[in-house]
């Protein structure tokens, strides 16, 4: 039986699937199945990620440095984004970076960083736009089963906001296609779509940035599905789910405040028995500065 204090199992923390779910798919992009991403692009994505936040953990004085969330955000950079140029690679895996550090409230930072990249990016340069995400149905199917065996592995601590985005999304297609006589092979399609696995999995559940209580990542799981939808058919938007996200990301604040509820950390606290020394002192100084320590991931 394993000892208290010993540290937690490698599946116990839900990034390192997810960097073999996203690694693994870059790979079939490279070796099988095209699907625009380009060894260079996805090498800078990925390496200004993790530059920036080497650098950004020197320059806030953090005392760990983990370089699990920017690789997830590089690589989600590699499969969603396309460029003319591999240097706007290098800038949205920065761009994404620092927009955690710089744009947060208390240990929460308001945008997904992949999110916020792609749709800055967009914004400032005509330059960059997005992968339309179709796989294929095979690797599409195999993709779906990865993303959520993730999201069973985790205990289904923020699988409710995936599912309920998608189930908000297929509701919302399937209703128009129904209300405009359209075939079910259209909305069936639409479904059919990589970026939209990795946005619901990666983007829009990431812990980090959605609401704390259960309530809330329902509600905010909805109002980023039907905002996509209007931006998607009244506005004629492409990029319209990762606009809808970041349009709204700040609402996860106010949220967060009408419905209050315990933050998320990646992994579980280890309960720790206190020695007989420091039975009648607390936990000591390791507990106060694991319990007072601000979390960049």
């Amino acid at each position: 039986m394993p000892m208290p204090g010993r540290s937690t199992p490698l599946l116990a923390d839900a990034r390192h699937l997810q960097i073999a779910a996203l690694a693994a798919l870059l790979a079939v992009n490279f070796l099988f199945v095209d699907f625009g991403a380009r060894p260079l692009a996805s090498a800078l994505a990925i390496a200004a990620s993790l530059a920036t936040q080497m650098a950004c953990a020197w320059w806030f004085g953090l005392r760990e440095l983990d370089l699990r969330s920017p690789l997830i955000t590089g690589l989600s950079l590699s499969l969603l984004l396309r460029a003319d140029e591999p240097s706007l690679h290098a800038a949205a895996g920065a761009l994404a970076i620092l927009s955690k550090f710089v744009i947060r409230r208390g240990d929460k930072h308001v945008f997904n960083p992949a999110g916020f990249a792609i749709v800055a990016l967009l914004v400032l340069s005509d330059h960059v736009w997005i992968s339309p995400g179709q796989w294929g149905t095979s690797v599409w199917f195999a993709a779906l089963v990865a993303f959520a065996a993730i999201l069973v592995l985790r205990a289904a601590r923020r699988a409710d906001i995936a599912v309920f985005f998608l189930a908000s999304h297929a509701g919302l297609l399937l209703a128009r296609a129904w209300w405009l006589g359209d075939p079910l092979a259209i909305p069936l399609h639409q479904l059919q779509s990589g970026s939209l696995l990795i946005f619901a999995f990666f983007m829009i559940s990431d812990p980090r940035t959605a609401p704390d209580a259960r309530l809330g990542r329902c509600i905010f799981a909805f109002a980023v599905a039907l905002a996509a939808y209007w931006l998607a058919f009244s506005m004629q938007m492409r990029p319209a789910l990762y606009v809808a996200l970041i349009a709204l990301s700040p609402f996860t604040l106010l949220i967060d405040r009408i419905l209050p509820a315990r933050r998320f950390a990646w992994t579980a606290p280890v309960e720790r028995f206190p020695s007989r020394s420091t039975r009648n002192k607390g936990f000591g100084l390791s507990h106060f500065l694991r319990k007072t320590g601000a979390h960049f991931s």
